[in-house]
């Protein structure tokens, strides 16, 4: 089986999926309609797929559309069996290498992150012993509701992989986040197929610092983590030894990623500095420009004014990239206006060979994120999507440069 070519937003992707066993799930949505042509990719690039429908997909696109595309029978009841002992729940789960739910509704979501199994597709999923990913899938008000997102929260923290969704026109007539992503990117997204740094070792930083003032009080930032957090994900579904050095955050550790928590940049650049030699140097951390001179070592109290002396904090990426054997460096400016300007001066000044840029205002603290990629080729724009989905093009470009 040949390899197949697969565009997502920064380039081609060649995924082979010889010999890999899918089990893919549908759910009822009008983006149903895409899960054929991602069945048909699936079996071009060489997967062996079953397709399990929801009662809900099935009056969106017919069963026999599926078996048609997969070669198989389509699994639409728990009810029905095809083995004797009527435990096809479990063999299922058991012959597959990844579980693959897409579309993936709101109410699926829901029923998945409270462990229910009352259909097929629910109990495949909670009786599996393989990995699962979904492909979000629904009207964006849906997508942002509360409920939603802790949905969301408990997936990921039981290492489900959440694919997309991406921003644009619904089917409803609205515009947002929600849209299902198109089957090429969700086929360069699987866990599964994501190998391009494999045996690299990749050092991330991520979060803000916090510089004390006293030691009640102290200067930090309104950096959330998300980023760099997705960043380390990505980089280890994509094969790499991950550490991530991090600021203080609420966030839980992804899967496979080993974490040193750090407070000041201080803190952090010897965090950094042991754990070198790498592969690349993902530096996402929100790193304070300066600190306070000489922290007090009692609370300060108030006496109607307070006067700082600042100093400049280390420049950790300038630093390592500046090293006689520094390794591949990736760089962040969050800048509030002139991105373009600003980001390329940057990249230039500290001899970097990637950067990626955004708009503080429209990326700190928030779950989506538009964000431009500056390399020796040029601007590589990527459109507003779930932090995931950027961190996992983002890998897929730093592994096209570094081989």
């Amino acid at each position: 089986m040949w390899p197949l070519l697969c565009k997502n937003s920064v380039g081609i992707v060649i995924v082979s999926l010889t010999h890999k066993k899918i089990l893919l799930g549908v759910t009822g949505g009008i983006a149903a309609y895409k899960a054929a042509e991602l069945c048909r990719l699936l079996v071009k690039g060489g997967a062996e797929v079953r397709v399990a429908m929801t009662d809900a997909a099935q009056r969106f696109v017919a069963p026999l559309t599926f078996q048609a595309l997969s070669g198989k029978p389509v699994l639409a009841s728990l009810w029905d069996s095809a083995s004797g002992d009527g435990m096809e729940h479990i063999h299922l789960s058991r012959d597959a290498d990844l579980i693959l739910v897409a579309p993936a509704s709101a109410d699926f979501l829901a029923r998945l992150a409270q462990g229910r199994a009352d259909d097929l597709l629910s109990t495949l999923c909670l009786a599996r012993t393989c990995g699962l990913a979904v492909a979000p899938a629904m009207n964006r008000e849906m997508w942002a509701a509360a409920p939603t997102q802790r949905n969301l929260e408990q997936l990921r923290a039981d290492g489900v992989s959440v694919l997309g969704p991406a921003a644009g026109e619904q089917a409803c007539g609205e515009t947002g986040l929600g849209r299902m992503l198109e089957p090429a990117e969700i086929l360069a997204a699987l866990p599964m197929c994501a190998g391009g740094l494999a045996g690299k070792r990749i050092l991330i930083t991520a979060g803000p610092t916090f510089e004390p003032i006293d030691p009640v009080r102290g200067l930090t930032n309104l950096s959330s983590g998300k980023m760099g957090y997705a960043i380390a994900q990505a980089a280890a579904e994509a094969g790499a030894a991950v550490c991530l050095v991090s600021g203080p955050t609420c966030l839980a550790t992804p899967a496979g990623v080993r974490r040193i928590d750090v407070r000041s940049a201080a803190d952090m650049r010897g965090a950094v500095l042991a754990e070198l030699p790498s592969d690349a140097f993902i530096a996402v951390a929100a790193v304070a420009d300066y600190r306070v001179d000489h922290a007090a070592t009692q609370k300060i109290k108030k006496s109607g004014g307070m006067t700082l002396h600042l100093v400049p904090n280390p420049d950790i990426l300038a630093e390592v990239a500046a090293l006689p054997d520094a390794p591949f460096c990736v760089g962040f400016a969050a800048e509030t206006e002139r991105l373009a300007e600003h980001a390329e001066s940057k990249r230039l000044k500290k001899k970097l060979p990637l950067l990626v840029g955004n708009l503080a205002q429209d990326t700190l603290g928030q779950d989506t994120a538009e964000l431009v990629l500056f390399d020796d080729r040029g601007r590589h724009p990527l459109p507003r999507a779930d932090k995931l989905t950027q961190a996992r093009r983002l890998i897929d470009h730093l592994a096209d440069l570094l081989h």
